[in-house]
């Protein structure tokens, strides 16, 4: 997850943090990564998708460009999501 960090960094996706003792890094509310069974693996909402690849280049590629994907056109279930993690008094955007 290290090397998933800093590929997304160099991405400009700089705000990932790691949750779960290092297993899951987190890129946005509702856009959460893993790295399970030599996949890479990431969670938007209740939409779960897999990298096929085990590279974390590709990997950060393809969350940096749906992170850029969210930020543009925030979903509707993000609303939600935001405000039952943080409340009702959330800021717009994390």
């Amino acid at each position: 997850m290290a090397k998933l960090r800093v590929e997304l960094a160099g991405l400009g996706v700089d705000d990932a943090y790691a949750v779960c003792e290092e297993a899951m890094l987190s890129v946005w509310i509702g856009l959460v990564v893993t790295y399970r069974d030599g996949f890479y693996r990431w969670q938007e909402g209740v939409v779960k998708r897999r990298h096929l690849g085990t590279d974390p280049g590709g990997c950060a590629i393809r969350v940096a460009r749906r992170y850029a994907e969210l930020r543009a056109d925030v979903p509707s279930w993000w609303e939600e999501l935001a405000k039952t993690l943080r409340g009702e008094t959330a800021e717009k955007y994390p």
